[in-house]
Parts: structure tokens; C-alpha cells; sequence
């Protein structure tokens, strides 16, 4: 019996190995497609933008705009460069100047560095702004400004895989430049724009300037109406001290270069001419008088008017400009011709004065020696023999003979010739002495201007 029960306890086994020998095989396949399935299945997606944004800076991402990168760390530097679209707009009355301008800047925030997007770069919509750190960064000599808006808010913002962050904007600023018109119109100003952080300290932030050849660049083509922009642009740094803190500030100086065409046509050579027409009256008779004094007093009056449109569009300035210098000699010229004709009025008419002079003094002795006849006369022979008329009494003294009067019209005719004479000189001196004091003042005032007072500030750093 117990060779039997081990027999069949045998046979069974090698049944129940038969069976399960052929099915190996297959259950193998079966499991492994299960492994293939299940690891298939367990294999990281490629994520979608939506969900990569929202794990960079979403809400999930733990990212929050309010605190800086390298909190309680060093400072951000932040990198900028600005692209000038256009210049001009430069008014001396406000003393500022309009520029548009694509603003750039480029900081490093780790946080948003990322490994699980293919793309290097990513360029994303400019409402994202608002979920990200951004410098606080104002201009210091701003005195008005504006976003643009059309079609999309000009706003740029793109994130590298490193963290770095670009972040560029378009805007249109009028600034502050303070200037000096001494030479105006042949100066030379020198306009800032300065970039300043508003809430945080050199502890926190710190502007930079991109590489010198980079740092400023402007549009090709870009000209001003009366100004020059020289090539040289000075870089530097203006960091401001204030009772809260020492604040981060960069700035770059922009040298405009008046060109004065403008005024040569519209004040320098209309004004020579009011000049030259002045000294038209040395030539025109000194007995006509209505035409001397009436071009001299319009002279006066159009030198006064052009030299009010000079100064209107200018500041009132306390000190003196190189246009009102000029002014003001023309119109001192102008002024002197027409005094040159009073003098010449004034001496023409000396001779008659000083003959009315010579005919009273002579009136008054003729009076004396009748007097002293009279008594004479009283004395020797009575009064009826004075007041007897006698014959050839009509030749007493004070009475003119003919030699006497031919005698006085004659120095009267050479009295009258010798003040003609010296007025008309004082014309003949006047037609040389004006245009060449003129041209003196003329190379005095271009050599000094032009010359002198261009290199000192060219010389200018």
C-alpha cells in the first residue's frame, strides 16, 4: 500500500510538471507585455506650455513676485541698454528734449531657470509681467512720460533656461536738459538721461551698463532738425545719496551740436543788411532832410523788431548770449547813423547861428555908440541943435554904408561855406569809419565765437 500511494504520488507530480511545462513559455510573453504597458504608462508626457508656465510661475510653482532673486543674498545687477527710435523736440524755453526709446534689461532670477522645456528661450506674452520680480527702475530727469499701447502693448519679455530674464519696453520721454546759451546760436549742449532705482538701496539692485559699444545705440538715418548728435556718447554712473539710503544710478550723456543755418538766414543776415541800408544816408544829400531822417528811423525801428524775435523763443536768461551781442551792435549802428545825421543837421546850421549871433553884437555896439553920441551932442550944443536935422546927419555911426554890408554878406557866405564844409566832412568820415569799424567787430565776434569758444568747448570733458 505504501508503494502504491508513492506511485501515484509520483505520477501526479509528473502530471502537474507536464501541464505547467508547456504554459511557461507563454505566461512569460503574457507577463512581459504587462511590463512593456505598465512601463509605457510610467513614462514621463512632454508637458504642455500652459502646465510648464504654471509650474515656473504659477501659483503651484511656489514663485512669488513680491520678494527679489537672491533675497537676503547679493545684490541683482541688472544690465541695461537702451535703442534710441528718435531725437528731437530739443526747446530752449523749457530747456528739455523728446526722445522714444526701446528700454532694455537683463537680470538673472534662478528661480525661473528651468530643465524640462526643450526650447533655450522662451518668449512669452507681456501680461506674464505681472508674475515675475521686476527692477524698479525710474528716470531721474523725467519730467513726463507715456507707454505705447497700438496695436499691443510694446512690451517685450523672455525667459533663458539659465534664469536669465530680458525684459524690453518702448518709451516716449521728454527730460530734462539744463543748458548754457552763452554761445547761443553756435553752442554745443550736453543732454543726460539718467536711470535711477526708486525703492531699492546698492544693497539690493544695481544698474549696469551693457558692453560701451552696445550700451547706447541709435536709429540709422536719425537727424534733428537744428542740432548734430555727435557720435561720442560719455557712460557713467550718478549714484545718489539720499537720508534712505545710497541708490543705484547709471547715466548717459548725449552731445547735441546746434547748427546755425537756421539763424545765418532768419537773423544774422537780415540784420546785416538793416546795418549796410543805414549808411545808405551817408550818400544822400544833408538838405534832405525828410529822407535821411525817415531812413534812419526805420532802420532803428525793424533792428528793434529783429532783435525782440531773437529773444522770443528763448528763456530770459540773466547773462549774455552771442545773438544779443550781435543784436545789440547792429542796433547801436543803426542808432549812430542816425545820429550821425543829427551832428550833420547841427553843423550845416551853425553858420546862421553864429551869424545871428555876430548881427546882435553888432546891434548892441551901434546902440552904445549912439548913446555915447547922443550925449556928446547934449552936452556941446544943446538940444535943439541935437534933435535939428542936419544934412549928412544920416552917416553917423550904426548906420550900414554899402562897403559895410558887402563886407558882412561876404563873411557870412564864408561862414556858411567853412560849417558846410565840416558837416559834409563829417558824412566823407562816416562812409569809411562805419563799415570798417563794422568789419572789425565782425572778425572779433566770428573769431571768438567760432574759433575760440568752440575749442574751449570741445576741450569740455
Amino acid at each position: 500500500m505504501g508503494a502504491l500511494r508513492a506511485g501515484a504520488l509520483a505520477f501526479l507530480l509528473l502530471l502537474l510538471l507536464g501541464c505547467l511545462l508547456p504554459r511557461r513559455g507563454p505566461l512569460r510573453l503574457v507577463s512581459g507585455r504587462e511590463e512593456i504597458k505598465a512601463g509605457s504608462r510610467s513614462s514621463p508626457q512632454p508637458m504642455s506650455p500652459s502646465d510648464f508656465l504654471d509650474k515656473l510661475m504659477g501659483r503651484t510653482s511656489g514663485y512669488d513676485a513680491r520678494i527679489r532673486p537672491n533675497f537676503k543674498g547679493p545684490p541683482v545687477n541688472v544690465t541695461c541698454n537702451i535703442f534710441i527710435n528718435s531725437f528731437g523736440s530739443v526747446t530752449e524755453t523749457t530747456m528739455d528734449y523728446r526722445v522714444n526709446v526701446f528700454l532694455r534689461q537683463q537680470w538673472n532670477d534662478p528661480r525661473l531657470a528651468y530643465r524640462e522645456y526643450p526650447d533655450d528661450s522662451l518668449d512669452l506674452d507681456p501680461s506674464m509681467l505681472d508674475s515675475i520680480w521686476k527692477p524698479d527702475l525710474f528716470f531721474a530727469n523725467e519730467k513726463g512720460a507715456n507707454f505705447h499701447e497700438v496695436t499691443t502693448d510694446n512690451k517685450l519679455l523672455r525667459i533663458f533656461k539659465n534664469g536669465n530674464v530680458l525684459y524690453s519696453i518702448r518709451l516716449t520721454l521728454i527730460l530734462s536738459c539744463p543748458m548754457d546759451l552763452k554761445n547761443f546760436p553756435m553752442d554745443i549742449q550736453t543732454c543726460t538721461m539718467q536711470l535711477e532705482s526708486f525703492g531699492y538701496t546698492m544693497n539690493d539692485l544695481i544698474f549696469e551698463w551693457l558692453e560701451e559699444q552696445e550700451a547706447v545705440q541709435v536709429a540709422e538715418g536719425l537727424t534733428l532738425p537744428q542740432f548734430i548728435l555727435r557720435d561720442e556718447k560719455d557712460l557713467g554712473y550718478c549714484t545718489k545719496y539720499y537720508n534712505t539710503g545710497k541708490f543705484t544710478c547709471i547715466e548717459v550723456k548725449f552731445h547735441l551740436e546746434r547748427q546755425m543755418g537756421y539763424y545765418l538766414i532768419q537773423m544774422y543776415i537780415p540784420s546785416l543788411l538793416i546795418v549796410i541800408l543805414s549808411w545808405v544816408s551817408f550818400w544822400i544829400n544833408m538838405d534832405a532832410a525828410p529822407a535821411r531822417v525817415g531812413l534812419g528811423i526805420t532802420t532803428v525801428l525793424t533792428m528793434t523788431t529783429q532783435s525782440a524775435g531773437s529773444r522770443a523763443s528763448l528763456p530770459k536768461v540773466s547773462y549774455v548770449k552771442a545773438i544779443d551781442i550781435w543784436m545789440a551792435v547792429c542796433l547801436l549802428f543803426v542808432f549812430a547813423a542816425l545820429l550821425e545825421y543829427a551832428a550833420v543837421n547841427f553843423v550845416s546850421r551853425q553858420h546862421k547861428e553864429f551869424m545871428r549871433l555876430r548881427r546882435r553884437q553888432r546891434r548892441q555896439r551901434m546902440e552904445e555908440e549912439l548913446s555915447r553920441e547922443s550925449r556928446f551932442y547934449l552936452r556941446g550944443y544943446g538940444l535943439g541943435q541935437c534933435l535939428q536935422p542936419k544934412e549928412g546927419a544920416g552917416e553917423g555911426p550904426g548906420v550900414y554904408s554899402p562897403p559895410a554890408a558887402s563886407a558882412v554878406l561876404r563873411e557870412g557866405e564864408s561862414l556858411r561855406r567853412r560849417y558846410l564844409d565840416r558837416a559834409k566832412r563829417i558824412d566823407t568820415v562816416s562812409r569809411a569809419v562805419f563799415p570798417f569799424t563794422f568789419l572789425v567787430f565782425n572778425i572779433f565776434y566770428w573769431v571768438v565765437y567760432k574759433v575760440l569758444r568752440s575749442e574751449d568747448i570741445h576741450l569740455v570733458p
